[in-house]
C-alpha cells in the first residue's frame, strides 16, 4: 500500500500546506490557547485541591464530634450506672427504715392492746365487786329483814347511840 501524500515533492502537496497553517496557528494562538487551558486546569486543580482540603477538614471535624459523642455516651453511661446504684441504695435504705417504722408501730399497736386488755380487766374486776358489794347488800337487807323485828331494831340502836362516845374518843386519839 503506497500514500499519496509520501510520493513527489513535499511542497507541492495540500497536506504539507495544511501541516504548516496548522503549525503557524499554532505558533500564534498556541501560547494564548496553551495558557487558556492551562490556567483552566489550573484552576480545576485549585478547585479540587479546595474540595479536598474542606473534606479533610469536614473528616477531621467529624472524628471529632464522633469522639465527644462516644466520651458523652460514656459519661451518660457511668452516669446511669451510678444514678442506679444510687437508687439501689436508696431503695434498701427505705425499705429498711419501713421496715423498722412497721415493726416500732406493731410494738405500740401490742402496747395499746395490753393497755386495752389491762384496762378491760380492772373495768371488769370492778364491775365483778360492784356487782358482788350490790348483791351482798341485797342479801344483807333480806337477811336484816328476815331477823330484825322491831324490838330487835330499838336494842341495837341502843347499842350504837351508846358505843357512839368510845368510837369517837378513839378516832380523835
Amino acid at each position: 500500500m503506497v500514500f499519496e501524500a509520501l510520493q513527489g515533492v513535499l511542497w507541492t502537496k495540500g497536506t504539507f500546506w495544511v501541516t504548516i497553517a496548522v503549525l503557524i496557528f499554532l505558533g500564534f494562538f498556541g501560547r494564548k490557547l496553551v495558557g487558556t487551558v492551562i490556567s483552566m486546569l489550573d484552576r480545576r486543580s485549585n478547585d479540587i485541591r479546595r474540595e479536598l482540603d474542606e473534606a479533610a477538614r469536614l473528616r477531621s471535624e467529624a472524628e471529632t464530634m464522633l469522639k465527644d459523642a462516644e466520651a458523652q455516651r460514656a459519661a451518660a453511661i457511668a452516669q446511669a450506672h451510678d444514678m442506679l446504684a444510687l437508687a439501689t441504695r436508696e431503695a434498701e435504705r427505705l425499705a429498711a427504715d419501713l421496715l423498722a417504722e412497721a415493726q416500732l408501730a406493731a410494738k405500740r399497736r401490742e402496747q395499746m392492746a395490753q393497755q386495752r386488755i389491762a384496762a378491760a380487766e380492772s373495768a371488769a374486776i370492778a364491775d365483778v365487786r360492784n356487782a358482788a358489794a350490790a348483791l351482798a347488800v341485797k342479801v344483807t337487807q333480806r337477811i336484816l329483814a328476815d331477823t330484825i323485828d322491831a324490838n330487835r331494831d330499838q336494842a341495837l340502836i341502843d347499842q350504837a347511840i351508846n358505843d357512839l362516845p368510845a368510837s369517837l374518843r378513839k378516832q380523835a386519839a
